[in-house]
């Protein structure tokens, strides 16, 4: 039976993201499947030095720490580590580090440090030293890293996945599809398997 691919549509900065990686690990172990992950622009209108939580959702302070509480549960649940957010961070640069890293060299540690720069360490993404740091824990070149931000060399493979994220009508994440199927949100376990089943995927 041929392997088939799971689209995965998400972003650094997304915590049902973060959470849904951490539970699709758990479950692909037992399946012969491909992963594709498509960079999505959540918030691309970001600013450079980040954007305070409370003006993106428009919300109370009360608001904000009931969001960082309830998030907070569910990621002790995955025994995640996580810190309350008090901004987001334009993810820009991280996707094409992590588009770089995984698509050049197979890397897929780069996925869990870009997620655990930000939601562990608030770290801003978008800050080239940050990236930098990232990349050297994911153990990767330091200097073709630092190249590839600065030189902005795969800008184009990123804009063509949200070019294809808009063309698919892809409006939240993390997103994933696999064949005619698909689920949005982070899910639980038992939804990727039936997933799985129902595309006809193979266990191993």
């Amino acid at each position: 039976m041929e392997t088939k691919t799971l689209q995965i549509f998400t972003d650094y900065v997304c915590p049902w993201c973060y959470l849904g990686q951490a539970r699709l690990k758990k479950v692909i172990k037992k399946y012969k499947i491909k992963l594709d992950i498509i960079h999505f622009p959540l918030h691309p209108d970001t600013p450079k030095e980040g954007r305070d939580l409370l003006d993106l959702f428009g919300c109370s302070q009360e608001e904000l720490n009931q969001k960082n509480s309830m998030m907070s549960q569910l990621m002790n649940e995955e025994k995640l580590e996580y810190n309350d957010r008090v901004y987001t961070y334009n993810s820009r640069l991280a996707q094409e580090l992590g588009y770089w890293a995984h698509t050049k060299y197979g890397n897929e540690k780069i996925h869990d440090e870009l997620y655990k720069s930000y939601f562990i360490n608030k770290n801003n993404v978008y800050e080239i030293d940050v990236l930098l740091n990232v990349a050297s824990k994911a153990k990767l070149p330091q200097e073709e890293a630092k190249e590839i931000l600065e030189k902005r060399i795969y800008k184009d493979m990123i804009d063509k996945h949200w070019e294809y994220s808009y063309k698919l009508g892809v409006t939240g994440v993390p997103t994933y599809i696999l064949d005619k199927s698909y689920l949005v949100g982070a899910q639980k376990e038992n939804n990727f398997h039936q997933l799985f089943e129902k595309e006809n995927v193979e266990r191993l």
